[in-house]
């Protein structure tokens, strides 16, 4: 007979070691209580690197009022965590580390070196050699979670008629060495979306969540870029594609309505045309309009201001003055300084009457309509959304058809946009889930 495998005892199992789960391992350290953090992956933190290697932008210096809007539908839920530690709190949490921030002129909030290294490995030694009363955290890299090992409890929660007070559950493993039990006394599950997979965070802890009929929304992609529909409806020319990829629209302002022609999203800024379409800050900004009118109506139109600083009036003026000999692309360069990737959007886009109609013309420089088809696929996004859905936990972020588990960070129904609101709220998660599993723990005692 197979011999059954090792098994490992622990009084917090922390499944995740990205922001969420390491936030949570620390704050579970301070308050005395031993977390073991278990992760698939040879180093912790990865994505926290990689998203941090241009500049990692820790939070937003934003009046709070304003800061809890940018958490859309779930704004209610997250409001409360980021009054707990929200971003000033973060800061402060940086400078213990001894990493000073600084405000850019974008409002958002950066460490003094811009990278994240420095502060991952501060961070590290704070767990691994927390300040007196504090309980080491101990990393096991490597491991990856693929479900729920037999225990009465778990057994139990398949038949559905869950546990109120399990004393552990049974976690299962896989390792290089081969497979790993795990029983904890409580879980708490850190394990992000489904965005950028090759760091991690590939969605496939959903699996083992539906089993015990925990409610999870699709994970779809958030903070994304789109495919374009051209002229002929079938995406960019030959021509746009080779030419202009990877270049950016700077100064434009984006528009979006709804069917009455109300505006939903109205920002000035910049983002990139792409091999299929667009991406960058000001797509991402309005991503999640985007994702859900293409849902809805099967493709989602945004119009373009290409020249904001000036008006309707100047635009057609402009267009209006006599040419003479010179082409449309010279005129338009010289009169309105209209030229590279603008310019060429307008030919890929516009019929060629509307090109020669100078009402037409000028109507489609200041409100320019782009068709977006698709949403890039979520392995390429930024950040996903969906995820455990929110009724399903407690106020401690304790799922309640599981007690003893807990769900925290980007694996959680809720999406935000780039600006540090992201990282701040799965900072601020894992500061709640920790709190939980310290009150269930000290109930159980």
């Amino acid at each position: 007979m197979p011999l059954p495998p090792p098994e490992l005892h622990a009084d917090v199992a922390i499944i995740g070691a990205g922001p969420a789960g390491l936030m949570a391992a620390e704050v579970l350290s301070a308050a005395g209580i031993a977390a073991q953090v278990f992760d698939a992956m040879p180093s912790v933190g990865r994505k926290f690197l990689l998203a941090g290697k241009g500049g990692l932008n820790l939070t937003h210096a934003e009046d709070f009022a304003r800061f809890v809007t940018r958490y859309g539908a779930a704004q209610a839920h997250i409001e409360s965590w980021l009054r707990i530690f929200g971003p000033q709190q973060l800061r402060q949490w940086a400078h213990g580390l001894g990493i000073d921030t600084f405000v850019g002129s974008s409002q958002r909030v950066f460490p003094a070196e811009m990278k994240a290294a420095p502060l991952l490995r501060a961070w590290l030694q704070r767990l691994r050699h927390p300040p007196a009363g504090g309980v080491p955290v101990r990393f096991h890299m490597r491991h990856r979670w693929i479900g729920w090992a037999a225990t009465e409890s778990n057994l139990a929660n398949v038949a559905g008629t869950p546990d109120p007070a399990p004393t552990h559950h049974g976690l299962r493993f896989e390792t290089p060495q081969g497979s790993l039990q795990v029983s904890a006394r409580a879980v708490l599950l850190a394990l992000g979306g489904a965005s950028w997979p090759r760091l991690g965070s590939d969605g496939a802890w959903a699996a083992p969540l539906a089993e015990r009929s925990v409610g999870v929304a699709p994970l779809r992609p958030a903070n994304c870029g789109f495919d374009a529909a051209g002229r002929d409806g079938a995406g960019w020319s030959d021509f746009f594609r080779q030419r202009f990829a990877g270049q950016p629209f700077k100064s434009v302002t984006l528009t979006l309505r709804d069917e009455s022609g109300r505006t939903l999203f109205q920002r000035p800024g910049e983002f990139v045309a792409t091999d299929s379409g667009v991406e960058g800050s000001l797509i991402y900004a309005a991503s999640h309009l985007l994702r859900e009118a293409i849902a809805t109506h099967g493709s989602a139109t945004f119009w373009l201001d290409l020249l904001p600083a000036r008006s309707a009036e100047q635009v057609l003026d402009a267009v209006r003055a006599p040419r003479g000999a010179q082409s449309l692309s010279n005129h338009l360069r010289r009169r309105l300084g209209l030229d590279g990737i603008k310019a060429a959007l307008l030919n890929e886009l516009l019929p060629r009457e509307a090109l020669q109609d100078a009402e037409q013309l000028a109507a489609a420089i200041k409100a320019l309509p782009v068709r977006l088809t698709a949403a890039r696929p979520v392995a390429e996004a930024i950040s996903s959304a969906g995820g455990v859905r929110l009724d399903e936990l407690d106020e401690g972020l304790q799922l309640r058809r599981l007690p003893g588990v807990f769900c925290a960070g980007e694996m959680l129904d809720w999406e935000a946009p780039t600006g540090g609101y992201l990282l701040t709220a799965c900072l601020a998660s894992g500061v709640m889930a920790a709190r939980g599993v310290d009150q269930w723990l000290a109930r159980r005692d």
